[in-house]
């Protein structure tokens, strides 16, 4: 869950968030070269007189400075759509979940125990401190650690969001279609999401909380249910 003055990325709890981290820590150490050569060239120009003059409008450094943005687009393209491609991979999950987004809540169907649903509301604001501010609910959705697990997602009423940033995964929820995301968790926890699409004045009181479990337990608690 985030923290106040919090400034990078919550902690990864998916192959996923790894590959979006990594992603984005190489990208702008390009972008930081960048910046850092252009801003020294410009104090260069700026600040002191020795300048060539025939830098200055020479044919060669204008091809330089127009291939070199090419190369450093490649760069950046190729492994952007490397990770593209693996958070959208359509390989077979194990476990299967449909959350339908509704005016403010989220509703729950795990469609390989059809026996089992329920709604998710926020639990109210109270003076306990151990609780997360609008983020703790009544029911948690429980899913197994290092398993393939596909959700579903569509909106009852307007557009909704399922997002949790540390899984790396946001699909629209909109009403009358079916968006999937695939994910799998690699460790024990509580990771904590929110709508992410302004679906109304409750917008920031749907809040999505994830249970990960061990495979055993995740066997125990579906025969209770």
């Amino acid at each position: 869950m985030p923290n106040w003055s919090m400034l990078s990325f919550q902690d990864s709890a998916s192959p996923s968030m790894e590959e979006l981290i990594m992603f984005h820590d190489y990208t702008m150490t390009l972008i930081t070269l960048i910046t850092t050569l252009v801003a020294t060239s410009m104090s260069f120009i700026c600040f002191y007189k020795l300048t060539n003059r025939y830098l200055l409008q020479n044919q060669t450094i204008e091809i330089i400075w127009t291939t070199c943005p090419v190369f450093i687009l490649l760069l950046i393209a190729l492994p952007s759509l490397k990770t593209l491609y693996l958070l959208d991979d359509p390989f077979a999950p194990n476990l299967t979940i449909k959350a339908t987004g509704h005016q403010w809540y989220w509703s729950y169907e795990y469609s390989d125990f059809p026996e089992i649903e329920f709604d998710s509301y926020m639990l109210p604001d109270t003076s306990n401190t151990n609780m997360p501010r609008l983020l703790e609910t009544d029911n948690s959705l429980v899913l197994p650690t290092h398993t393939q697990i596909r959700v579903l997602t569509t909106g009852a009423d307007v557009i909704h969001a399922w997002t949790v940033p540390s899984l790396g995964v946001k699909a629209d929820a909109v009403p009358g279609r079916l968006n999937q995301m695939m994910f799998s968790i690699n460790r024990v926890g509580m990771f904590y999401g929110q709508c992410s699409e302004i679906c109304g004045s409750n917008h920031s009181f749907m809040p999505i909380k994830i249970e990960a479990v061990p495979m055993k337990y995740f066997i125990n608690w579906v025969k209770t249910q």
